[in-house]
């Protein structure tokens, strides 16, 4: 299979998560993170991206989260629930992405920090424009999201390899 045409990989951080008294996979999303997870869809919208797949941690909030943001794409991307994005580090992430089919182009992953935005920071070799400052400022917030582009096969994604296309972040 050819890879001529870039492969896009955006690591989307869930969005503000409320702090009741359950166990920690169980937490919901809070009112503020009900009102961002759609904000951020109409953002990944607007990247023109069609999300060939998306990859979701199995955490009530990362799941509420893609529920919200997916509403406000013009394509619903086939949605896989991955145990492993749970509490997961940059190279636990890295072997989730090595495993997928080449068939995916594009790929959304919806996950947790420090795992997210450390993924973010260490398949960046390079970024485009001032993508990696503005992401350097604010660091990862709830909702925040990386837009990442790879040229070659997925069980080739290693440190490294994307370049850094485009960081978004909801205004505090």
């Amino acid at each position: 299979m050819s890879v001529a045409e870039p492969r896009r990989i955006v690591l989307f951080r869930h969005a503000k998560a409320d702090w009741p008294q359950v166990p920690d996979h169980e937490r919901p999303l809070a009112e503020r993170g009900r009102m961002d997870a759609p904000v951020a869809g109409r953002k990944l919208a607007d990247t023109g991206i069609t999300f060939d797949l998306a990859l979701c941690s199995t955490a009530i909030r990362t799941r509420e989260t893609w529920k919200l943001a997916v509403q406000e794409l013009p394509h619903r991307p086939k949605t896989v629930y991955e145990e492993r994005i749970y509490e997961a580090s940059p190279g636990e992430l890295i072997a989730v992405l090595n495993e997928l089919p080449d068939e995916a182009r594009n790929v959304i992953l919806i996950g947790h920090n420090p795992g997210v935005h450390g993924l973010a920071e260490i398949l960046a070799g390079s970024a485009a424009g001032d993508a990696r400052a503005r992401m350097n400022r604010r660091g990862f917030p709830a909702a925040a999201f990386a837009l990442l582009s790879y040229d070659g096969h997925w069980k080739g994604v290693e440190p490294g390899v994307a370049t850094l296309t485009d960081y978004w972040a909801p205004s505090e």
